[in-house]
């Protein structure tokens, strides 16, 4: 685990520090703080947020979390002993400017541009949350499903082709994740 990336604010609070698999890529003007897990070869775009100051977030393998993404969680509450950790499974795709807090995203799920998903909110496997929807607390979408809307509402089931253009998507993202990493190791970035 690499905890030093240039341009990339990494900060403890709480005695956590954020943990950073080698292979990730996690771009500049990113912020990192408290309890972050980053799985190998997932991405972190420029200018996303990460705070787990509050309870942890965890990113599996693969994965990506797009430009301008803000990713938080919540504490232990009445009713809500555990918290609301931000749990995002492997191969996920979240778009840019999403809001995800305190949520499940199985493996494969995927989080359209500017969509916001609540805690306790679970997307399942394979599922996709249409771009500018908004999932909220609670509400559970089973895999392979299609919600969108706000509030977000089941829409159809997702038939193959959707789903191979997601595995797609996620493979895209792993190589240009590598490509962009070795551009901010050859730029002067301050």
């Amino acid at each position: 685990m690499k905890n030093s990336r240039p341009g990339v604010a990494i900060i403890p609070i709480h005695g956590k520090s954020p943990q950073i698999h080698d292979s990730a890529f996690v771009a500049p003007g990113s912020v990192l703080v408290g309890d972050v897990e980053i799985g190998a070869d997932s991405s972190i775009w420029y200018n996303c947020v990460l705070r787990a100051d509050v309870s942890r977030i965890v990113i599996g393998e693969r994965s990506n979390i797009q430009d301008g993404t803000v990713v938080h969680c919540d504490p232990e509450r009445p009713g809500s002993p555990g918290g609301s950790p931000c749990i995002i499974g492997d191969d996920v795709l979240i778009g840019h400017m999403a809001m995800v807090h305190g949520c499940v995203i199985e493996d494969r799920g995927f989080v359209g541009l500017g969509a916001i998903a609540m805690n306790n909110s679970r997307i399942g496997s394979d599922a996709m949350l249409a771009a500018g929807a908004m999932l909220t607390e609670n509400k559970v979408m089973e895999p392979r499903q299609l919600w969108a809307g706000r509030p977000a509402k089941f829409l159809r089931d997702l038939p193959d082709p959707a789903i191979a253009g997601m595995r797609v998507g996620v493979a895209h993202y792993v190589e240009n994740a590598k490509h962009h990493s070795a551009a901010v190791g050859e730029a002067d970035i301050s």
